[in-house]
């Protein structure tokens, strides 16, 4: 089967609607059936697909996905917010800015864009729209800031992207900590030029932040301290050589159990069913696409795919900054198209060996593909964090997302300094040996 006649298919199959983990196991399979004799048979396909859940690193995934819904469910991002807003609430970005720093601590809490989103978005966006921010602007804030939900770590794409490429996810949740943070200042820079340029209701502004002064630090503190403490202690307990980031993952769910039943009491017993079962329907739709796509991948090397546009590529562009920008190129417009995992399982086998033969680390590359996958989370027609923030404040679609181009270029100059500098991907990790 040639290169082209695959693509067409896949293509084919993804316009009209097919579900990824059909289309992966579908076009895993098709080669066999037009070609009896091609080596990667039914059966050959199969195991692969059992192969691809049979990770101990894949592990994660579900925990850290049952762990950021139970913490939702146990209104962490409120705390979260109010104790961040005492600090800056009373200037004209205070509480925008605060809902910034609230999406990167809760990305690292739940690991999951659009789980960042509705957490945060549920509770922030009503809050800005009485304090007169317009609610088109503050929706578009928590939509694109939500994208921090797979870039702070611990992010379940990066650990996807560790089991596609053999990098390890420590390294990753480590180089991911300094990119995430530069995203977010960026963000906060135009936060900070829109609100100075159209004005806020000061008064207002002024009203909520004295609010929040009369709880008093202390007690905001005491409120908020068990989930400031989440990501050090998740975290912490990786980098200290406690516990592997599956082992962490556990740790989390333990931990957001322990602070939200017993701590906080905002869920009860009854309430977990609800959550587990949240999470199970969830993860069961992650887990057949990865399955499926590690077949798909496969059957892409047997037919020799990722070599041939490799040596595609590097012929046709010279030079590591031409090749990077074709490959984060490459990277936008699939985000636009499909979701981050079923992503990174395609582009990882193909892109990756590209960008080794041009000096680019595995780990940074990881990096750059997770902000690149981002950004397309913000982005039609794919966009999922636009459906999740359009369906909490029935804004249309189009239109919000005509609100988050600007907060999305300043998200494109962070993607361009973390390609291009790789040290601020690097640094943590070579640290840490």
């Amino acid at each position: 089967m040639t290169f082209g006649v695959f693509i067409l298919i896949f293509a084919v199959l993804i316009v009209i609607g097919m579900p990824m983990a059909v289309i992966f196991g579908g076009m895993a399979f098709l080669p066999s059936l037009i070609t009896p004799s091609f080596s990667y048979n039914v059966a050959a396909v199969i195991k692969s697909m059992v192969n691809g859940m049979d990770s101990f690193t894949l592990l994660a995934v579900p925990l850290f996905m049952l762990s950021g819904m139970i913490m939702a469910e146990g209104g962490i991002s409120e705390k979260l917010f109010n104790f961040f807003g005492y600090f800056v609430g009373n200037r004209k970005a205070g509480f925008p800015c605060c809902v910034i720093v609230t999406c990167m601590f809760y990305a690292a809490i739940s690991g999951s864009s659009p789980a960042t989103v509705s957490a945060v978005g549920a509770m922030t966006i009503p809050f800005l729209v009485k304090m007169g921010y317009d609610v088109v602007f503050a929706t578009a804030i928590v939509t694109v800031a939500g994208g921090l939900g797979v870039i702070i770590p611990p992010s379940l794409s990066f650990i996807v992207y560790s089991s596609a490429s053999q990098a390890s996810p420590a390294a990753l949740f480590i180089a991911g900590i300094i990119p995430g943070i530069l995203v977010g200042v960026c963000l906060m820079v135009y936060a900070g030029y829109y609100c100075h340029r159209h004005g806020v209701d000061q008064q207002k502004l002024q009203s909520s932040y004295d609010e929040l002064h009369k709880v008093g630090f202390w007690h905001l503190l005491k409120e908020s301290i068990w989930a400031l403490l989440t990501p050090i202690i998740i975290l912490g307990s990786i980098y200290g050589g406690i516990a592997s980031p599956t082992e962490a993952a556990v740790i989390s769910v333990v931990y957001s159990l322990v602070i939200c039943l017993f701590v906080y009491k905002t869920i009860t017993i009854r309430d977990l069913g609800k959550v587990f079962m949240a999470g199970a329907d969830t993860y069961v739709n992650i887990l057949f696409i990865i399955a499926a796509a590690t077949a798909f991948g496969r059957c892409m090397t047997m037919l020799r795919f990722p070599q041939t546009i490799s040596t595609a590529v590097l012929s046709a562009v010279h030079g590591k900054v031409a090749v990077l920008l074709v490959i984060n190129l490459i990277m936008l417009v699939s985000g636009m198209i499909l979701d981050n995992i079923p992503n990174i399982m395609i582009l990882t086998p193909i892109l990756l060996p590209i960008a080794k033969a041009v000096g680019v680390d595995p780990v940074h590359f990881g990096i750059i593909m997770t902000v690149n996958l981002a950004i397309g989370m913000v982005t039609p027609p794919m966009g999922i964090n636009l459906y999740v923030a359009s369906g909490m404040t029935t804004i249309p679609v189009l239109k919000l997302a005509k609100a988050c181009i600007p907060f999305l270029a300043a998200f494109f100059i962070a993607l361009l300094l973390i390609t291009f500098v790789p040290g601020l991907s690097m640094y943590l990790p070579s640290l840490a040996g």
